[in-house]
């Protein structure tokens, strides 16, 4: 039987959990699943690279910084869209439109906002807005483990956060915390993951297509039954209980399998952004980040995420 070394990330409305939770590859796929936690993106790029993966869960900036460093990896699907929010103490004011970004951001000028890995989805919009705004005073300190964050921001090393839903959820519940920026203002339908393989894998077309057919059953789970799908979360992660991963679940709900136009453009323009920051050097097309025919056959139809139309970054 082949063996599919899979990586994935903590984020809880990733259909990872809910796939290795039920077992679905060991029930319905002909291989050896071996799932791989890692902290972040770029770590999984850095496990991609030492070639100790087939598959993994991640978002795009950093599999774009991978692909113009030379690895052979392909987009073959989408999963979520939108999952960066920014997180502060209550004296800290929110944003109430888009149009409160620049406001919001202002009030950190000599402070330090903490992110994921250099490198990360949620790294790569944070320097962008700050650059964007003009606001280098800023200082972003980046953590190996998102998990790390909240407790920084409660000792006191960082003044706010930029980060996942499950980051929002628990610094709020935990330390009292609130949303500053929701997910939908720093970067609309960015592609907070998608799947991603290697070229190897793409020569095994019977597998990866039984695979996505199970994402997509997962996303649905989690749109159409998220009681349910937070249940099987919770049994699987351990250290939440099921009304925490429903909370996840509905910060940012933005989940479905396929690769819209939406979904491209916005990836697509990460690379001038990239670019900007010295993360890649070519400027890589659709061509060079996405393999979409099989998501094609498994999702067919029109795409679920319900985010809303946009006309450009900002």
């Amino acid at each position: 039987m082949k063996k599919l070394r899979i990586g994935y990330l903590s984020t809880m409305y990733h259909t990872s959990h809910l796939i290795k939770g039920l077992k679905w590859t060991e029930n319905f796929l002909p291989v050896d699943a071996e799932w791989r936690l890692f902290g972040t993106g770029p770590s999984m790029i850095e496990a991609f690279s030492a070639d100790m993966l087939d598959m993994g869960y991640i978002g795009l900036p950093p599999v774009m910084i991978g692909i113009d460093r030379g690895l052979d990896l392909k987009c073959i699907a989408g999963g979520h869209v939108e999952g960066t929010v920014m997180i502060a103490r209550s004296e800290f004011f929110s944003a109430h439109s888009r149009a409160d970004i620049a406001p919001v951001l202002k009030q950190f000028k000599g402070k330090k906002i903490g992110s994921p890995a250099h490198g990360s989805i949620h790294d790569v919009i944070l320097r962008f807005v700050i650059k964007q705004y003009g606001l280098e005073e800023i200082e972003v300190v980046n953590y190996p483990w998102a998990d790390l964050i909240p407790e920084a921001m409660h000792e006191g090393v960082i003044d706010a956060a930029v980060g996942t839903p499950p980051l929002a959820a628990l610094a709020c519940r935990w330390y009292g915390y609130k949303l500053i920026l929701p997910p939908s203002y720093l970067w609309p339908f960015n592609p907070s993951y998608g799947i991603v393989v290697t070229k190897k894998l793409l020569e095994e077309p019977e597998i990866l297509r039984a695979f996505l057919g199970l994402h997509e059953k997962a996303n649905n789970l989690i749109i159409h039954t998220p009681a349910e799908a937070a249940q099987a979360v919770a049994n699987e992660v351990k250290v939440v209980d099921q009304a925490f991963v429903a909370e996840v679940f509905s910060i940012s709900p933005r989940y479905c399998a396929a690769v819209p136009k939406e979904y491209i453009d916005s990836t697509l323009a990460f690379i001038p952004a990239l670019k900007s920051m010295g993360y890649i050097k070519e400027n890589l097309t659709q061509a060079d980040i996405f393999e979409l025919s099989f998501i094609e056959k498994v999702h067919p139809e029109s795409h679920h995420y319900l985010a809303p139309p946009h006309g450009g970054i900002f």
